[in-house]
């Protein structure tokens, strides 16, 4: 019964890191919503905000430095799917031991 008891709890717990990984990937893709029209934006006089202030920055400087944000975010998204698929491969074999366990 304790195996049992283990199996339901370990679901419980992949079923909550499974929500805050997609929390997480709802975040890192609204960015990347962002980062997109940022991009589509740019003008020839851009500026860049720094702590509380506006700074001018040159057009190219900054396409630059958002094109590195989204590869960044881009690695961020491709790591939280590959976390994803391993959660749910874990889940899919507790849950086949708990069926397994409950046709007994």
């Amino acid at each position: 019964m304790t195996d049992m008891n283990d199996n339901l709890k370990k679901l419980q717990t992949y079923e909550q890191n499974m929500q805050g990984i997609l929390r997480q990937k709802q975040d890192v893709s609204s960015q990347l919503i962002e980062i997109e029209s940022a991009l589509s934006e740019l003008g020839e006089v851009n500026y860049k905000i720094v702590g509380n202030i506006m700074v001018r920055q040159d057009k190219d400087k900054l396409r630059k430095d958002i094109e590195e944000q989204k590869e960044t975010l881009n690695l961020r998204l491709k790591s939280l799917e590959k976390q994803e698929n391993l959660i749910k491969d874990k889940s899919k074999e507790v849950q086949e031991k708990v069926l397994k366990h409950m046709e007994k």
